[in-house]
């Protein structure tokens, strides 16, 4: 084991040398130490000052704010539709038979009078070919009892014989003239049999799906029709409305009755299932006269041209019913936020305050609201940014103007 043996004049050296060093140490901890106390210090002044002042307190946000105006425009009402060609015809087959020849396809354009099918005539030709004999048969009774009359005539006159005989022979004409118009009648009968074997197109249009094929056993008591034959020249969209709805479409336009009101409404528009609008507009043609009992609603007809066959039966859209406002106090749907299926805005009020505002929509187009009640002209709203708005914050209105906003969106 090795000892260190130290002299005065190391441990001296020694001393000198480590003062500096823990003297360096003792002034590093003292800053240390002074810098936590004035942290402290300074966050329990933060903490006790109001909100919204002192250290951290993040600044009011700047949001954009436009000023509530008024602007003519058109609002739209949408109601869901279904359209059917003006007339929708199911072909059925009058007689029974099989069936001998389909003339046409699933789709196809025919005209009226136009041949579509052809059922199996032979049994009908034979009931033809019966009845004309029967009507031989009865016209040569009729013949027959008209040479008995002209013989009895002259024996009667020249009292050869009773007047009860001629009579006699009188009605037994008459019962051979019946008989003869009655085997006519089935003369007829069969012939306009064989004439529904072969069935034309009753009026011009597309042809449906035909769910029988050549050689099916068909009648009138089969469910199915051969095929429905739809004109659609002409489509009608058919929608309805409620009660509520009705009594505000009635106040809407001017005219004592409601054939006057309909006259007043303007043209509407077909919004197609993929939200395309037809280029061609409507009419309403006509309101049902009652109120359906289990639905609640009334039902409504609007008339579209249709000479390209766009549409088809079985189409459904949905009907936009305009309606013109002159002047309207109108607000962007980006200043609009809801709850609870109610709409909302954020009014800006004395020192930039905001309070949340429930606003009643009468109707929107592209990007705007019409405001039926809940704010007036001249009123300022927060713009954009709502989200993170809540009731009494302060904001720094940065001002938009609303021609602006109008000119790039218009109504």
């Amino acid at each position: 084991m090795q000892y260190i043996k130290m002299n005065k004049r190391t441990k001296q050296s020694f001393t000198a040398s480590a003062y500096p060093a823990a003297q360096r140490i003792a002034a590093s901890l003292g800053h240390v130490l002074l810098g936590a106390v004035v942290i402290i210090l300074l966050y329990s002044c933060g903490s006790s000052a109001a909100p919204g002042a002192g250290f951290g307190a993040p600044p009011p946000p700047q949001l954009p704010v436009v000023a509530v105006t008024v602007a003519p425009g058109t609002t739209y009402k949408e109601y869901s539709a279904t359209l059917e060609g003006k007339v929708n015809v199911e072909i059925r087959p009058q007689v029974e038979g099989f069936l001998e020849k389909i003339f046409v396809d699933e789709g196809a354009y025919v005209k009226a009078g136009q041949p579509l099918f052809k059922i199996d005539a032979r049994v009908y030709n034979e009931q033809l070919s019966s009845a004309q004999s029967n009507l031989l048969a009865a016209q040569a009774n009729v013949q027959k009892a008209q040479v008995e009359v002209d013989r009895l005539i002259p024996l009667v006159d020249n009292k050869v014989i009773s007047e009860v005989q001629l009579k006699t022979a009188r009605a037994a004409y008459d019962a051979a003239n019946a008989a003869a118009e009655q085997a006519k009648a089935q003369v007829g009968s069969a012939k306009i049999n064989i004439g529904y074997t072969y069935i034309t197109a009753p009026v011009s249009g597309y042809i449906g799906r035909i769910p029988y094929k050549t050689g099916s056993l068909v009648g009138k008591s089969e469910n199915m029709p051969l095929t429905l034959l739809s004109d659609i020249s002409e489509v009608y969209a058919y929608f309805s409305m409620t009660e509520a709805e009705f009594i505000t479409f009635k106040q809407q336009f001017a005219g004592n009755t409601i054939d006057e009101k309909v006259k007043k409404v303007p043209g509407v528009e077909l919004l197609l299932a993929d939200n395309s609008t037809y280029t061609q507009k409507g009419k309403i043609s006509s309101i049902d006269g009652q109120f359906d009992k289990s639905t609640g609603t009334i039902s409504f007809r609007a008339t579209f041209p249709n000479a390209g066959g766009m549409l088809r039966s079985g189409n459904t859209g949905k009907i936009r019913i305009p309606q013109n406002f002159t002047q309207a106090v109108v607000v962007p749907q980006e200043a609009t936020f809801e709850i609870q299926d109610k709409i909302f805005v954020f009014a800006v009020g004395d020192s930039n305050k905001v309070a949340s505002k429930p606003i009643t929509v009468s109707g929107k187009s592209v990007g705007w609201y019409f405001v039926e009640s809940g704010l007036k002209p001249g009123e300022k709203i927060v713009f954009a940014g709502a989200g993170n708005l809540q009731d009494g914050m302060v904001i720094v209105p940065q001002p938009i103007s609303a021609d602006s906003l109008l000119k790039a969106k218009p109504l």
